[in-house]
């Protein structure tokens, strides 16, 4: 699915070091289809009924916004894809886990890292704008935040292509070379 830019209100989740057991818990993790597990998002914590998933605005929220060293822990592709399959489609953090960063960006979810001072500063009722194009966050229309990511993801997700689907973008390109080196 092509990464198009998109606005949304976020969800704020003031944690630090949320790790992969936390955002998906183990037990989930019996199936490989990617289907449903949205429902078990932050499973553990939503047992509160003061959990800030569990409220209306939760429900159509594309945007989380979370501490630093998101996604630590296990690598797990569930973690994202639980993510996902609740209805993000960003999260922005002061840092994220490597392996995590990697998988969010394999599966479509958009890592937007923000220093934590300026995160700090963002109304949670703000409306977000995230224009992967641009590489800007804007707040309420207004304030423009940059954000980095390398050119090969930028371009995969804006395409919507995995890493094997750029590959086979240039199946013609590859094609050519090797009849071409065949001839040397």
């Amino acid at each position: 699915m092509k990464f198009e830019r998109f606005s949304s209100q976020a969800v704020f989740l003031n944690r630090e070091n949320i790790d992969t057991d936390q955002i998906i818990p183990a037990r989930f993790l019996k199936v490989t289809d990617k289907i449903g597990l949205g429902s078990a998002l932050f499973t553990d914590w939503r047992s509160d009924p003061a959990f800030v998933l569990n409220t209306p605005a939760a429900a159509t929220a594309k945007i989380l916004v979370s501490g630093a060293n998101f996604g630590c822990g296990s690598s797990r592709e569930h973690a994202v894809w639980a993510l996902w399959g609740f209805g993000f489609r960003a999260v922005i953090a002061p840092s994220f886990a490597d392996i995590f960063r990697q998988n969010a960006l394999k599966n479509g979810l958009l890592p937007i890292v923000v220093n934590a001072p300026t995160i700090a500063t963002l109304p949670a009722d703000a409306l977000f704008t995230v224009d992967l194009l641009d590489q800007t966050l804007s707040v309420d229309g207004d304030t423009r935040i940059l954000f980095p990511i390398d050119s090969f993801s930028k371009t995969c997700l804006l395409e919507g292509l995995d890493e094997l689907g750029y590959i086979l973008k240039h199946e013609a390109a590859i094609a050519a070379f090797e009849k071409a080196g065949t001839r040397a």
